[in-house]
This record gives structure tokens, sequence and C-alpha cells, in this order.
């Protein structure tokens, strides 16, 4: 196992940055030079950022790392969809998926390395939590899956919904939002083409839209207490009344909606009175729905549920006006559900992730 001795330079807040340039006599623009090299020309050698000076450079290299994560392994679904294990320098993985589509090529990052809510049908409640990830790991899922695309290709949105729960780990969180969305050194992605999704911390939702101005989306699950306590332990501590006031009061602009994820488990939750119960509790909140069939693992006691069930579902709801949308499997040939991939690993002998990280 391979841990960096020196700190990630993608790492550091601008402030801390901006301090160790000048305790190094450094000019105060040399920040943005080399942010630019990191984020925008996605260099792995300090030796690569030509507009520096020599001294500064080798400097550089003493004092940091710049972090980059190993593909452990990389599947590609016949569907297009690539589904990445990467692993950490401290031996961890963690997984991301990059989505091709039309007009837009999107990646699903994850946050933590594993997660805490302990979601009933999620795979990767089943892994535990480990540990958060830091703003540079966060990103460099962006630029490491950026790195394998050919042809000019760029990745042109985010969904941060991968392993963990963004809004847990909201400080690391929000610094990785600011490199994705800057535009003089960042990554420079619109904030309406970055969606982050939370099972429902409501002091930090609310913390989340007023200080950025990216895509809300709410895995919901469940349209009464009863059953959304069953299926997401975190509705013990924020109530679906709770939750749908507070999105109900989000300081949106206008024609801006909140998304609703809904995971519809055969049997479970994807009923007609199902259906009607959302209409009712979704009343008066400028949302949209993301209708998902659950995508089934191993060790899962859910099923998918059955194309007539989903049909009537999503006809109930536009029957009600609400802006729907189903959401097609993809890359259930890769296991793309979050947590399958790294479950299949952790049954391995623990040195295949760490050869692989210590290259």
């Amino acid at each position: 196992m391979r841990v960096d001795a020196k700190p990630n330079i993608k790492d550091l807040t601008a402030s801390e940055f901006a301090d160790y340039l000048a305790a190094a006599k450094q000019p105060a623009y040399r920040a943005k030079q080399i942010w630019q090299w990191l984020f925008r020309e996605h260099v792995t050698d300090f030796a690569a950022m030509t507009n520096l000076p020599a001294p500064l450079r080798e400097q550089l290299d003493q004092s940091f790392s710049i972090g980059r994560l190993a593909i452990v392994r990389r599947h590609e679904s016949q569907d297009g969809t690539v589904k990445f294990l990467f692993g950490l320098a401290d031996g961890k993985s963690i997984e991301s998926v990059l989505i091709p589509e039309p007009n837009r090529l999107t990646i699903c990052i994850s946050t933590q390395v594993g997660c805490a809510y302990g979601c009933a049908f999620c795979a990767t409640g089943l892994l535990g939590f480990k540990r958060n990830l830091t703003c540079g790991e966060m990103v460099e899922q962006i630029l490491e899956a950026n790195r394998t695309l050919a042809d000019g290709r760029r990745i042109t949105n985010v969904v941060l919904m991968g392993m963990g729960e963004p809004l847990a780990n909201y400080a690391q969180t929000l610094r990785a939002l600011e490199i994705m969305i800057e535009d003089a050194w960042g990554l420079k992605i619109s904030p309406r083409k970055i969606t982050l999704s939370s099972v429902g911390l409501v002091p930090q939702i609310q913390k989340l839209m007023e200080e950025t101005n990216v895509t809300l989306a709410i895995s919901l699950h469940a349209a009464t207490e009863e059953l959304r306590g069953r299926l997401m332990p975190v509705n013990r501590k924020y109530s679906l009344e709770q939750l749908i006031d507070c999105c109900r009061n989000l300081p949106l602009p206008r024609r801006k909606r909140t998304t609703f994820e809904y995971v519809l488990l055969g049997g479970v939750n994807d009923s007609v009175a199902d259906a009607q119960a959302l209409c009712r509790v979704l009343r008066g909140v400028p949302s949209k729905v993301n209708l998902i069939p659950f995508n089934p693992h191993p060790g899962s006691e859910f099923h998918r549920p059955t194309d007539d069930a989903v049909k009537r579902f999503h006809q109930v709801l536009c029957d009600h006006q609400l802006q729907v949308n189903v959401r097609r499997p993809r890359g259930d040939d890769i296991a793309a559900a979050c947590g399958q991939l790294q479950g299949q690993v952790q049954s391995e002998p623990r040195k295949v992730i760490e050869s692989v990280v210590a290259h």
C-alpha cells in the first residue's frame, strides 16, 4: 500500500495555496497558472508546467504530490456506459460511471468510500462507511475519466450520485464543486450541468441551495413515512414531511425545479396507490420526477418492477401534470449500480487493489 507523504496539491483551498505562495515569495498570479495546469491541462508532473520558473517547479515537487487515481478496473457496457473502479492512495477504492448520450457526456462520481446511511436497496450501503473523500479525489474522478477519452471529447455533465452522501461530506464537496464550476482556472462546467443527490439531510440541503446554483436531486423512493422509514433509515431523523417542507421553501430561481429520484422496487413501492400518494406529497413543490426501475444486485431482496407496473406508475404521474422521466437501465451487463463492482473486488484478495494503486 502506498500513501503519499507529501500533501496532494489538489486538496488545498485557494487561501491555503495563496499562503504557500506568499511564504515562497511568489506572485499571486502563479496560483491561477498552476491551477490551470492541474485542472485544465490535466498534468501529472510539475515539470510539465512550462510557464513557471524552474526553481518554482522544483519547489512544488518537493512540497506536494499531484494526486492521481489508479484505474483498478474498467468495464464497458454494450450500451457505451463505462464503469471505473478507482484505487486510492490508501488502498481503498471508489466507483464512477461514465454515461454517453447523444448531446452530452455525463460522469457519476463518488463523494465517500462506502456510505453510512444504509438504504435497504443500495449496494453501496452493504459495504458500510469507510471515510470521506477529499475534494481532490472527487475532482480526479472527472480528470481521470477525461484522460481515457479520444477525439477531443470532454465530460459535459457531472452528477454526484455515486458512492456516499455528498452532504455528509459538505466542506470537501463544496470545494470540489468550486473547482468544477470555476471559469478562470477550473473545469468550467456550468452549475446547470451539475446535479447533487442527497438522501435528505435537511439543514445541509438548505445551506447548499443558499451557497450554490447546482441542481438538487432528492432520493425519495417512497411517499409515506412508514415505507420511507423502512427503506431509508435517514427518514427517522429527517422525516418525509420535514424534507418536503424544506423542498417546498427552497430559494429556487424561477422555472428551476428540484428533481426527485424514485427507485421502483417490484411489489414494494410501484403500485398505482403508491403513485397517487407520490402525487399528493409533491403537490405545490416545483419538481420533476425521475423514475428508476431497480437495478438488481447480489445480496438484495428486491426485484425490478414489471414493464406494465412502470407504465402504470408513469401514467398516474403524467395524469397529475407532474414532469416525469423514466430512466432507462444503463450498464446492466457491467454491474453499473453503485457499489456492485467494489463488492466484487472486496471478495477478492486485497493485494489486487494494493498492487495497482502502488504503481
